[in-house]
């Protein structure tokens, strides 16, 4: 199979950290061909069947799209520890998007999103870390509406973008390190109550601090206004992040289709997201109808953590009576996960330019829109005239930030 020529011309900046720099210059959107004919195919209504390998071009184009918006979530971001807006957004929400150079994209940033860890520091820290150490409460994304009318006839309906950074503050480190399963509550769990998720990610999105909402009270909020203005046309909602971003971005998608009867197509496009829940809450999931899409670098081990999941494909344990007792008694346990939605295999170690790259640089959203841009198929993984776009010193500095 011919590996597919350079079209894209796609130029990614740098997916986090304090000295990110909007580099970018055109959006991919003005490139892309119109999606519209088969729009519910590229967000998943067929689970992408025949689109992933080889991988559609339509499709790569929407993938790549995303990235660019959880792109904005990072640039968007405010890292410097020293600045009295530590973790807050660096633009008001009417410029955002032109900020990151997405004007053009036909969206409108109609609400911020902050996320709450509902851990403490110790006491005896408390004189013994600087405040921002302490933050718990942070700028985590946003959501974005399509008001452009080209726009929303080029893509065939009004989509709705919900993009999540990933991890950028300590204590939502010590929210990534609370790793055991625990059992949905309340409504997100319906009748289910085998249905488990990582702690760290429920507690971020169902935390809240002094009279600032919780991310899923914001969610809910949002999403019950734009369902009552839009609600009578074509309607999609995305929902995209990187690392923590993918695994939040997971628990909202769940979070729209279990409280709202009538909510559109809703899907997640995820990004070197770590595992979030067992074969239950995937079972809810499917049973939702919420089209879930990872796209996973091998080589990136963040998307194999946390916990560790069972060989559902190997032989049964259950036809050997007492395997199955042994087999009961460790899913019962909270350390077993499963693996969730359909998932777009890559690997830093078929392009030259990445294969001697560290864990950072595996992780980094950079490395895997570049990798989307290039990729062909199982036989072709890397087209052959792929551009190196990440340089010694982008790479050195990825390895110098705080990455998840």
């Amino acid at each position: 199979m011919k590996c597919r020529p350079n079209n894209l011309n796609f130029k990614i900046t740098n997916s986090s950290g304090p000295n990110g720099n909007n580099t970018s210059t055109h959006s991919i959107v003005s490139k892309s061909k119109k999606p519209r004919d088969k729009w519910m195919e590229l967000q998943g209504i067929k689970n992408w069947e025949g689109l992933l390998d080889p991988l559609d071009d339509g499709l790569r184009d929407e993938i790549l799209r995303y990235g660019e918006f959880v792109e904005a979530a990072y640039l968007c971001f405010d890292f410097d520890t020293s600045s009295p807006d530590y973790a807050t957004c660096r633009y008001p929400k009417g410029s955002m998007l032109s900020q990151c150079g997405l004007s053009k994209t036909g969206y409108k940033v109609t609400k911020c999103l902050y996320a709450t860890c509902g851990v403490h520091l110790p006491r005896w820290a408390d004189h013994r870390v600087p405040s921002w150490a302490s933050t718990r409460s942070s700028w985590i994304g946003y959501v974005a509406v399509c008001n452009d009318r080209d726009e929303i006839a080029r893509l065939g309906r009004r989509d709705v973008v919900i993009a999540y950074r990933g991890t950028a503050t300590c204590m939502e480190w010590v929210e990534n390190l609370r790793v055991a399963l625990t059992t949905l509550s309340g409504d997100m769990a319906q009748s289910d109550r085998e249905s488990m998720v990582q702690s760290g990610f429920l507690s971020m999105y169902t935390s809240t601090v002094g009279p600032r909402p919780s991310l899923q009270d914001s969610i809910r909020d949002e999403i019950q206004k734009i369902l009552t203005k839009y609600g009578d046309e074509p309607l999609s909602i995305t929902v995209t992040g990187h690392s923590l971003g993918a695994a939040l971005a997971t628990l909202t998608a769940h979070d729209i289709n279990t409280t709202f009867k009538h909510a559109p197509l809703v899907t997640v496009v995820s990004f070197g997201g770590p595992r979030i829940g067992n074969k239950n809450f995937r079972s809810q999931l499917e049973k939702s109808g919420t089209k879930v899409l990872r796209i996973v670098n091998s080589d990136d081990p963040i998307t194999k953590v946390p916990g560790f999941v069972l060989n559902e494909g190997s032989t049964k344990m259950s036809e050997i009576r007492p395997l199955k007792w042994v087999q009961k008694c460790v899913e019962e346990t909270q350390w077993v996960y499963a693996e969730i939605g359909k998932e777009l295999r890559l690997s830093s170690k078929d392009c030259p330019h990445l294969s001697d790259g560290g864990v950072a640089t595996c992780h980094d959203l950079k490395t895997y829109l570049h990798l989307v841009d290039n990729f062909v198929s199982s036989n072709c993984p890397i087209r052959t005239t792929a551009k190196k776009v990440l340089n010694r010193s982008t790479q050195q500095e990825i390895k110098q930030q705080i990455l998840c």
